[in-house]
């Protein structure tokens, strides 16, 4: 059987967790034949790891601009995505015209054009895209469908909905790209995305009405002037500001983020550890939702990007009782090098309240790997792609488009101060 090519576009932290697979995993069947990005002493770096941490060999590199020419010249089944999220739909987009299928990291893209874009290019193509939910595969997130499909608490009627990001991952996103929102969408698009992609997976059902606040209100150098904060700088590395801020990120001290971008910032300007404190972010940290589905349950949604521990309280009140669950992940800095502690649980917990009963708490599977399990269990599916799953936990483009949807309108609503219908903003 002939070996299915992959080549990648982005090779930051992200590509590591699905090139790393490849090599472990499926050596026999799956062949990585390209790296494509804008900074090539990153690429470099990616070429070192396949050769150095995974005996593999180094592959061909292009440009971002040579995109076509390694498509051309490596002849790829399947392009997989990591780069940043502004650029995931041109990326999408061009393979499919090029004769590919496309593996994407979510979110699929970050507005309505682009995603409209993504959706026309399926059309005319014929190509497949599928985006990678791997909080879907996670145990207890698994258990969570499950039990709504039982009709164990009966119909859905109303959600409650906390996720919290603490002062170290959650930090993350005001050092790094992420911090403009013309990259990433803001938190809403890049990091729920996951959020509201489970809560179309467990209902499963779809967003109808979104109506949202929030605002910066904790990063940012005015928040910090407002504490008190009397010090500043603009990036950790070189700057004495930082030493004793528990906020900074030191690349040097750091192997793996110091080769991948401390090492790597004269050639395109990337910095990959500027302040959270600093001018210049635009995006939000404390974040309100309200969203009705199609089924008409109603969600509030919450998200704070700031707190000192990391997980999700989710609540689901039914017709036959209620549903709550708690999960506390481990703490990490992304692309930090430990790939099993991105999204580690240190604690779970589901109880089911029925009415008329006694309240009980349910058994998870326990789960190993990143994500609480999800991450092993998602890249089985991606590259053995198993005949059968009860939960259809493998993600389309079109659930794709509706996890961003649900945070393009929210966007939209802080904008307006009005609700949005989703409908019309894309017709899927």
């Amino acid at each position: 059987m002939a070996s299915k090519k992959y080549a990648f576009v982005g090779t930051g932290g992200r590509a590591e967790f699905f090139y790393g697979e490849i090599i472990r995993n499926y050596k026999e069947t799956a062949e990585i034949v390209g790296f494509c990005d804008v900074n090539g002493i990153r690429m470099d770096y990616a070429n070192s790891l396949l050769v150095e941490k995974y005996g593999y060999h180094a592959v061909p590199v292009y440009k971002a601009h040579e995109f076509d020419r390694m498509i051309s010249e490596t002849k790829p089944d399947t392009v997989i995505v990591t780069s940043i999220d502004r650029t995931h739909h041109r990326y999408i987009v061009r393979a499919m015209e090029l004769g590919c299928d496309v593996i994407s990291e979510k979110p699929m893209t970050t507005d309505v054009e682009k995603c409209n874009e993504i959706l026309d290019a399926i059309e005319r193509t014929g190509r497949k895209l599928r985006v990678t939910f791997n909080y879907r595969y996670a145990p207890h997130n698994t258990k969570i469908r499950e039990l709504i499909m039982e009709d164990t608490i009966g119909e859905v009627l109303s959600v409650n909905f906390e996720w919290l990001l603490n002062t170290q991952h959650g930090a993350d996103y005001f050092r790094r790209w992420h911090r403009d929102k013309r990259n990433s969408g803001g938190l809403l698009v890049h990091k729920s995305t996951h959020h509201f992609d489970l809560m179309n997976f467990w209902l499963g059902s779809r967003p109808d009405t979104v109506y949202a606040m929030g605002d910066l209100r904790f990063y940012g150098r005015e928040n910090a002037e407002k504490r008190g904060v009397t010090e500043f700088y603009q990036r950790v590395h070189g700057s004495a500001a930082a030493e004793n801020d528990p906020f900074a990120l030191h690349l040097k001290d750091n192997e793996h983020l110091k080769r991948m971008y401390l090492d790597a910032e004269a050639e395109d300007g990337y910095l990959r550890d500027q302040s959270v404190f600093g001018d210049n972010i635009s995006i939000e940290d404390t974040m309100g939702v309200m969203v009705k589905y199609k089924n008409k349950t109603i969600m509030n949604y919450s998200l704070n990007a700031y707190l000192p521990w990391e997980g999700f309280n989710v609540v689901f009140n039914g017709t036959k009782g209620r549903l709550e669950v708690k999960v506390v992940e481990q703490s990490y800095v992304n692309s930090g090098g430990d790939k099993a502690a991105e999204g580690a649980l240190k604690n779970k917990q589901i109880t089911v309240f029925p009415h008329f009963a006694a309240p009980y708490e349910v058994e998870i599977e326990e789960g190993t790997g990143g994500h609480g399990g999800g991450d092993p269990v998602m890249l089985r599916d991606i590259f053995e792609r198993p005949a059968d799953d009860r939960f259809h936990r493998a993600a389309s483009h079109v659930d794709g488009a509706l996890s961003i949807l649900t945070g393009i309108a929210a966007n939209r609503s802080m904008a307006t101060g009005l609700p949005v219908k989703v409908d019309e903003l894309i017709k899927l």
